[in-house]
């Protein structure tokens, strides 16, 4: 199989981690709002994909209100491209089940293989490439971005992808600012680097801190700190969403729906509707709500064009495909069901 690369210019490290947080930051502004917030949000920000009201992985439509669901959260760098064929550098799938108040989350590597069909794109781009790269091969073949990430994820997982949502982290100290801050108790202190000033040091003491975006965005995405080992970037990560949900609705939060609106607008794209996202509201900000992180294991590795790639480890694909598909409420393959994960939690 030929193999063909689509290069994008490689930018500064502190700027990719800056997408996962607005990524976050985005999430819990799109679940945090009473009705009139969320419905003013899904106007601006709604974008379908293409395919009916389904993934063809599905037999049925599920609704996110009764049914386990699946979603693709997508965090997209694009400004080295002028907004045009960007990357998809952040993705997470989320499960969610409202019956139970369980939810699993899942990252999916940015460089990890995946093949690209020729039935879905020309010729000149079908081939391994980085999963990453999925989106700006969509949007430069005219498939549609979004519409080959889902469905790249839902090859490589085994699972329909129902919903996703997409953002670029242009917007996230802008709203996170128009919010007038966000309220945090910190657990552990630790210091990170400023996003705007790399020499700048933001300290985080312990104990309840008023925040704004710059110093929220620093908070998120710190892991590389001695405290990063006891004060997890996934704690930290879902107290900031908690965090932004009760800021979003604040009275005075509501009063700004308007600046709200036009900033999302630019920044989100997804195609959850205002009742799915209540749901998410209801999911996110439940204190009976329990969260599994579930990983792909595997390795870099540097293949025969030269680049390193992340290849998945096939048997703790097997285990994540057998977890989220036991999470959605779908059969098991019978490779699934002998998979280590079930031989240890039997």
């Amino acid at each position: 199989m030929a193999k063909r690369i689509v290069r994008v210019r490689r930018r500064k490290k502190k700027k990719k981690l800056r997408l996962l947080a607005a990524l976050l930051f985005t999430i819990s502004l799109v679940v945090g709002g009473g009705f009139y917030y969320v419905t003013q949000v899904y106007t601006a920000a709604y974008e379908g994909l293409d395919r009916g009201e389904k993934s063809d992985l599905r037999e049925e439509a599920v609704d996110a209100q009764e049914d386990p669901i699946s979603i693709l959260l997508m965090g997209v760098e694009d400004y080295s491209t002028d907004g045009k064929a960007g990357r998809a550098d952040t993705q997470i799938v989320l499960t969610l089940d409202p019956d139970t108040n369980k939810m699993t989350m899942t990252s999916i590597p940015r460089d990890t293989i995946v093949d690209i069909p020729a039935s879905k794109v020309h010729q000149k781009y079908a081939g391994s490439h980085k999963i990453n790269a999925a989106y700006s091969i969509g949007e430069v073949s005219g498939y549609g971005a979004e519409k080959l990430t889902v469905e790249t994820v839902e090859s490589l997982l085994d699972i329909p992808i129902d919903k996703y949502a997409t953002v670029n982290f242009d917007g996230f100290i802008e709203i996170v600012d128009l919010l007038g801050g966000i309220t945090i108790d910190v657990k552990k202190g630790f210091w990170e680097r400023s996003s705007l000033d790399y020499y700048k040091k933001i300290e985080f003491e312990e104990g309840p801190m008023k925040m704004n975006g710059e110093e929220a965005l620093a908070f998120v995405r710190m892991r590389k700190r001695p405290a990063a080992v006891s004060y997890t970037r996934d704690e930290r990560q879902r107290q900031f969403i908690k965090a932004s949900i009760d800021e979003a609705l604040s009275p005075g939060t509501l009063l700004k729906i308007g600046d709200m609106k036009d900033v999302i607008g630019k920044n989100v794209s997804t195609n959850l509707t205002p009742g799915e996202m209540l749901s998410l509201r209801k999911a996110f900000s439940s204190n009976n709500t329990s969260v599994e992180t579930v990983e792909i294991d595997g390795a870099n590795e540097r293949l025969n064009d030269g680049l390193y790639y992340f290849v998945p480890d096939e048997e703790s694909v097997e285990d994540v495909k057998y977890k989220l598909r036991k999470s959605l409420d779908l059969p098991v393959s019978q490779q699934n069901t002998t998979s280590e994960y079930e031989n240890t939690n039997q």
